[in-house]
C-alpha cells in the first residue's frame, strides 16, 4: 500500500491544490511503513532527489497527455468574458475541438504546455521542501508534537500540506498566469512565447500583473486539500474493509480519481474566477471585472447564471481519471528504473 503515497507525491506535480492534498496523504503511508517494517527492509527506497525527479517527470508526462482537455477547459472557462450568452449556448466539447483543429491546427491543443512543464519542477521542488520545513515547525507547537497521536499527526499534515501548497503556488504563480494566457489565445496571438509574455505583461500591466488572480488560487488551497484528503481517506478505508483483497493499485487509482473529481467539483468556481482574473487586460483588452474576487463571482452569476461558474467542468472531469492513471504508471516505471540505477551504484 505504499504505492498510494507515491502516486500522491507524483500527483503533487499536477496542480496547486492537488499538491497540498497529496502531501497530506502521506499520513497513510507512514502508518503502513510502521506496520510493515519487514517489507521496508527488502525494498530499496528512493532518495529525495530521485523521488522528486520521478514525480516531476510523471507530472509533466501526465500534463502533456491531457493537455488537449486542459486547453478546452480553459477556453470554456473564459468564454463568458468576451462572448454573449446566446453564443455560449451553442458551444460543445466536440464543436470547440473541431474549431481548434480547423482554425489553429492540431498542434494548437498543446498551446501553453511548454510553460506548464517548465512550471512543474520548481513547483514540486518548493512544495516538497516547504512541506518538510513546515511539518518540522508545526511539530514544535503545543498539541502538535510528534507523539501527539492520530489527530495531531493528521493536523500537521493538513496544515503543512496547505502551507506548502500556498508557498509553492505563490512563488511559481507568474508561470501559471503565462500558461493561461498562452492557452487562451485563439486566432490572434498577442504573446509569442514564455519570455515575450513575461516581458509584455510587465510592460503593459506592471509587475503586479503577473499575480492577477493569486487570491483565488490561495483561497482554493484549503478547500481543495480538505475535500481531497477526506474523500480519499474515507473511500480507501471503506474499500479496504469491504474488499480487503483488492489490488492496492486499483484502490489507489479509483480513490485518487474520485477524490480528484470531488475536489474539482467543489473548487471549480474558484478556478474559473482565477482564470478570468488572469486574463484581465490581456493583450490590451478592456477590463471587465473591477470589483475584486467576490465582485467577480457576483458579476458571473448575474450575467451567466449559477451554471456559469461551472463552465468547462466536463473536460475537467474527463482529464481526471487518465491524468491520475498516467501519473501513477509513469511514476512507478521511473521509480523502478531509478531504484535499479541506485542499486547498481
Amino acid at each position: 500500500m505504499q504505492t498510494e503515497a507515491r502516486v500522491g507525491m507524483a500527483a503533487a506535480t499536477m496542480d496547486g491544490g492537488g499538491g497540498a492534498a497529496a502531501a497530506a496523504r502521506r499520513y497513510t503511508t507512514q502508518q503502513q511503513q510502521q506496520a510493515q517494517p519487514q517489507l521496508q527492509h527488502h525494498q530499496p527506497q528512493l532518495g529525495t532527489v530521485p523521488h522528486l525527479l520521478a514525480g516531476g517527470v510523471a507530472g509533466a508526462v501526465s500534463k502533456t497527455c491531457t493537455a488537449p482537455l486542459a486547453r478546452l477547459t480553459i477556453l470554456f472557462q473564459v468564454q463568458g468574458m468576451h462572448s454573449d450568452v446566446a453564443t455560449m449556448r451553442n458551444t460543445s466539447i466536440w464543436r470547440e475541438a473541431s474549431r481548434i483543429v480547423y482554425e489553429e491546427g492540431f498542434r494548437a491543443f498543446w498551446k501553453g504546455n511548454l510553460v506548464t512543464i517548465a512550471h512543474r519542477l520548481p513547483y514540486s521542488s518548493i512544495s516538497f521542501y516547504a512541506y518538510e520545513r513546515y511539518k518540522n515547525m508545526l511539530q514544535m507547537l503545543p498539541g502538535l508534537e510528534k507523539n501527539g497521536g492520530f489527530g495531531a499527526d493528521v493536523g500537521v499534515r493538513l496544515l503543512g500540506g496547505g502551507l506548502s501548497g500556498i508557498t509553492a503556488a505563490s512563488m511559481t504563480y507568474p508561470l501559471d498566469l503565462v500558461r493561461t494566457r498562452l492557452a487562451a489565445q485563439t486566432n490572434t496571438a498577442y504573446y509569442r512565447g514564455i519570455s515575450h509574455a513575461l516581458f509584455a505583461i510587465c510592460r503593459d500591466e506592471g509587475f503586479r500583473g503577473l499575480y492577477k488572480g493569486l487570491g483565488a488560487t490561495l483561497l482554493g488551497v484549503g478547500p481543495s486539500i480538505a475535500v481531497s484528503f477526506s474523500v480519499y481517506e474515507t473511500l480507501r478505508s471503506h474499500w479496504q474493509i469491504e474488499r480487503p483483497y483488492d489490488s492496492p493499485v486499483l484502490i489507489s487509482l479509483a480513490c485518487g480519481s474520485l477524490s480528484g473529481i470531488a475536489s474539482s467539483t467543489f473548487t471549480f468556481p474558484l478556478d474559473l474566477v482565477r482564470r478570468r482574473m488572469q486574463l484581465e487586460g490581456a493583450g490590451g483588452r478592456a477590463r471587465i471585472y473591477n470589483t475584486g474576487l467576490f465582485g467577480t463571482f457576483g458579476h458571473i452569476v448575474r450575467m451567466e447564471g449559477f451554471r456559469g461558474l461551472y463552465r468547462g467542468i466536463l473536460p475537467e472531469y474527463c482529464k481526471v481519471v487518465p491524468g491520475v492513471g498516467i501519473v501513477f504508471m509513469t511514476y512507478e516505471m521511473l521509480k523502478a528504473i531509478l531504484t535499479g540505477l541506485e542499486s547498481d551504484d
